[in-house]
């Protein structure tokens, strides 16, 4: 037995001996448990399968000490009211907080951080990395550190861009038709119906085979799709408002649609609909995201994700994980913000901690 494997152990017993001498019943569970796994792990898998579990423990406490730290930075920055709910936020929302600041740094700043441009050929295909390309070139020569740069701005931006325009639609149309019933309401919810009763990429693959598959069409058609989740979800949210007292007596005052709208109804619906926001942001980038690995998303030579994942994908029958980091990234973002959705979802519901 190696002295790593003796230190290992010794060090998960010590501290699950210290957690439930100091009654830190979580903590005991938590270190205990890990011990229990590593035992197993270790008598199938021996000292590597240890070494991957120290790995994987290394980086967990690295994200919860980052976004401790993240979180503890943006109390200082922000107004007292804000940093007031931010004293409450998870580990696992700061954690998403700082994934999509640093995404954000990356797409508005990315011709500075990128060392080279996102079509710029500078190697030949598929060279291996060395000082200059940290994760090597693509199938065309190009540095794929500069194109997962260059691709937070395009494949984020475009998402955004196309959830902005779903959710206006959607959120517009439900306010109006929780406000206006009647027929309205009924032909909206039909409508809406109708359209979600199509697969999403059936509708998207369709759509873009008939015209065309320039960037304006893209956003269109993803905000057309999923518009009509957002009407419904705010149909279902204003319907709750409007037959409030406080409705009835504005309507007696002679108020007009829009003012019952902007005054009344949007300030009492918008928890909900900024936490729908960011999951409609979710399923957008991913829709995205695979309508690019299709060859219908983002055309090239613009860096994108998903079309970087099927032009290198080549490289995994070699052992080569780089077809798998703009992958990553995707999956990383989408995390990152379902983290802060189920914070502000949970906030949202009135729920307090116990």
């Amino acid at each position: 037995m190696s002295t790593f494997v003796i230190g290992y152990y010794a060090l998960l017993i010590g501290a699950s001996c210290l957690a439930a001498y100091f009654k830190r019943r979580e903590m005991f569970l938590l270190i205990f448990s890990l011990t229990l796994v590593s035992f197993v792990t270790g008598i199938v898998g021996g000292a590597p399968a240890l070494r991957l579990i120290t790995t994987c423990a290394g980086l967990l406490a690295l994200a919860a000490g980052t976004s401790y730290a993240f979180r503890e930075f943006l109390i200082l920055i922000t107004p007292e009211g804000v940093a007031k709910e931010l004293r409450t936020a998870p580990l696992t929302a700061a954690f998403g907080m700082f994934v999509i600041f640093t995404y954000a740094i990356a797409g508005i700043f990315a011709p500075i951080i990128a060392p080279f441009g996102e079509a710029q050929v500078i190697s030949s295909a598929f060279a291996p990395p060395d000082e200059t390309m940290l994760l090597g070139a693509d199938q065309l020569g190009r540095d794929m550190f500069s194109r997962i740069i260059f691709g937070a701005r395009n494949s984020v931006g475009l998402a955004l861009l196309a959830t902005g325009l779903a959710f206006f639609m959607g959120a517009l149309a439900g306010l109006l038709a929780a406000t206006k019933g009647g027929w309205f309401d009924q032909f909206m919810g039909r409508f809406a119906d109708v359209i979600m009763s199509v697969p999403s990429l059936v509708f998207a693959l369709l759509m873009l085979s008939i015209f065309g598959t320039n960037l304006t069409v893209i956003v269109i058609v993803v905000a057309v799709i999923y518009s009509p989740r957002v009407f419904r979800l705010t149909r279902a949210v204003a319907g709750n408002v409007v037959v409030m007292d406080f409705i009835e007596a504005a309507k007696l005052r002679g108020e007009g649609t829009w003012y019952l709208i902007r005054r009344e109804i949007l300030p009492n619906s918008t928890a909900p609909l900024i936490a729908e926001f960011g999951l409609e942001f979710c399923f957008v980038f991913l829709l995205i995201a695979g309508l690019s690995f299709l060859g219908l998303g983002i055309q090239p030579p613009t860096a994108d994700w998903g079309s970087m994942v099927r032009e290198n994908a080549t490289l995994i029958s070699f052992g080569e994980l780089t077809p798998l980091i703009p992958a990553a990234a995707i999956a990383l973002l989408t995390v990152a913000v379902n983290f802060v959705v189920d914070w502000m979802l949970f906030r949202s519901s009135g729920l307090k901690e116990v």
